[in-house]
């Protein structure tokens, strides 16, 4: 079988070489690769490509992490209408964040994963974790595992829960409903917080990370003590320890869609959510305006991240993308990966809405690695274009 025949789909015109990277990749990874690339530029699609036996362009995947874009949208749709102020104390919406010393923590400081808040020290059920008014509810007696505002780290299975809770006090309704009203629906996204029974058949289980001995030689020199703040943050500490390779095959998950990393969709949601934030799309105007996407995508927190143990940037809830993964981007690039690969992102300054999702859990976590090749392959025929 020739590299182009394991893939299908369309590319437009001058994004041929797009594909022939989509191909490349297939080829070089093992032989159940299954992955799925979407592209809007300016608010057109442009590529629409898929591989893998039994997979389509309407195949849908857990997205981990890659929810929280979702999430963040609806927070910048709230602020930008005036329903939510960055600047106010969290306690203003939810006086009982207040104990353990958390009382003059600000929105903003909330988003840009400053509130030192990655978990409890008992950690989470899986139902709990279904539940982000659960979570919230035990995160607000939580004594802060930092000082808030001093340093950041990826709240990375609980910020969603946070943002909901100020959504929920601030609106009456969950951040899940407000998505769908506001976003999912109107746009007619494949990328649902909260899938529901009648999609079911078209989910595709995560496969489990199947490391190199080169791979697996790294994974075993990291520190993996049940007590540091990484295993805090991804609730490995607990009674019931997550296992975050099969966290969305859980129906559970799925039905509930917390917001942090419970969203189920695929590469045509992620890519279409992005070409809505930020542009026209077919004939609707674009869901932020420029400057609640500036404020939103300013860096607010850059350097070492204490739960990732690395580098990394976040503007306000996003991943600032050019400067966490694809340093190529436009200044003000903004999205969420997911730990099991998934990329997806907005580069405003070239118009590009970008959009990949697999189903094999990658290595190391986060953009896998091939979202750099196709990313960059994408972004040059974008600025190609007349």
């Amino acid at each position: 079988m020739t590299q182009e025949s394991t893939v299908r789909g369309t590319v437009a015109e001058g994004f041929e070489t797009v594909r022939e990277e989509f191909a490349a990749v297939v080829a070089e990874e093992a032989g159940d690769h299954e992955a799925q690339l979407c592209a809007y530029v300016h608010g057109r699609r442009v590529v629409d490509l898929w591989a893998g036996a039994g997979v389509t362009g309407d195949s849908l995947y857990g997205v981990y992490s890659a929810t929280k874009g979702a999430a963040h949208l609806v927070t910048a749709l709230l602020v930008q209408d005036g329903t939510l102020e960055v600047d106010r104390k969290v306690t203003y919406y939810w006086p009982e964040f207040a104990a353990e010393g958390k009382g003059a923590l600000t929105l903003r400081d909330l988003l840009a994963h400053r509130a030192g808040l990655v978990g409890t020290d008992t950690g989470f059920s899986l139902a709990e974790l279904a539940d982000d008014r659960v979570i919230a509810e035990r995160l607000a007696d939580q004594r802060p595992f930092w000082r808030p505002g001093t340093a950041f780290g990826c709240h990375a299975l609980v910020i969603g829960a946070l943002t909901g809770e100020i959504v929920r006090r601030a609106t009456g309704r969950t951040l899940q409903e407000v998505y769908e009203e506001r976003v999912r629906v109107p746009h007619g996204l494949d990328l649902h917080l909260g899938l529901p029974a009648a999609h079911e058949p078209r989910f595709r289980p995560v496969l489990p990370l199947r490391p190199t001995p080169a791979q697996r030689a790294r994974l075993d020199a990291v520190p993996a003590g049940p007590h540091t703040l990484t295993s805090i943050a991804f609730n490995r500490h607990g009674a019931e320890p997550t296992d975050l390779e099969s966290l969305p095959n859980e129906r559970l998950i799925r039905a509930r869609g917390p917001a942090s990393v419970g969203g189920t969709g695929s590469a045509r949601g992620l890519a279409g959510m992005y070409a809505a934030m930020i542009g026209e799309v077919d004939g609707r105007a674009p869901l932020l305006k420029e400057d609640t996407l500036a404020e939103f995508a300013q860096i607010h927190s850059v350097g070492y991240d204490l739960v990732a143990r690395g580098h990394q940037a976040f503007g306000l809830g996003f991943q600032a993308t050019a400067d966490t993964w694809h340093p190529f981007l436009g200044a003000g690039a903004l999205g969420h990966s997911g730990a099991n690969g998934v990329q997806a992102f907005a580069d405003p300054r070239s118009g590009l809405a970008y959009g990949y999702a697999r189903r094999r859990f990658a290595f190391p976590g986060g953009a896998a690695p091939e979202n750099d090749r196709l990313a960059a392959a994408v972004h040059r025929a974008a600025l190609a274009m007349p």
